[in-house]
């Protein structure tokens, strides 16, 4: 019995992000559009039905301002070190495609780090391998072998600090464990 009425809380907590969406997307939220959102919502959740997501974590609201705050600033950082290259001409930014093995390669983990990483400039998913826990990250501005792994460790960093925001008591654990 509890599975079901799991079921239907996670149907209805994605029917009501559907709808903010909606509501979102056409810039009012008014009684009329609320409703529209509601039923296409039901309608896509019916035809397009979802996979069960497993969590066993819980949100670390500390965890969560953490995250936030390390997120913001590295968007700043990153935002002003990709237009520094944009704007040096003559120069050539080298790339650089970086393999990160993950600690804790879970579903969710292994999709909040990618697009947190994604969402920084300078950096790009290229592959996320699910069965293994890698993720190939494209790099703007490696130069070189040091580079690449003080990049790795930002990433394990990122990951650290998701877990510690979302993540459950057992990947908690494992992330404590020093990276291979």
């Amino acid at each position: 019995m509890r599975g079901l009425r799991g079921r239907w809380r996670d149907r209805a907590v994605a029917a009501a992000g559907l709808t903010v969406i909606w509501a979102l997307l056409w810039g009012s939220f008014t009684p009329l559009t609320m409703l529209g959102g509601a039923l296409v919502a039901v309608v896509v959740l019916t035809v397009f039905p979802l996979p069960p997501v497993t969590y066993a974590g819980r949100v670390h609201p500390l965890g969560v301002l953490r995250f936030a705050w390390r997120f913001v600033r590295d968007l700043v950082v990153a935002s002003a070190q990709v237009s520094a290259l944009a704007f040096r001409f003559g120069h050539v930014p080298r790339s650089a495609v970086i393999a990160v093995p993950l600690r804790v390669p879970s579903d969710l983990g292994l999709t909040l780090t990618a697009e947190a990483l994604s969402l920084v400039p300078g950096s790009l998913i290229v592959e996320a391998d699910r069965e293994s826990g890698v993720l190939y990250v494209h790099v703007l501005g490696v130069r070189d072998a040091a580079g690449a792994e003080r990049f790795r460790r930002d990433v394990l960093d990122l990951e650290r600090r998701i877990v510690h925001a979302f993540g459950s008591p057992a990947e908690r654990r494992a992330i404590k464990e020093p990276p291979t």
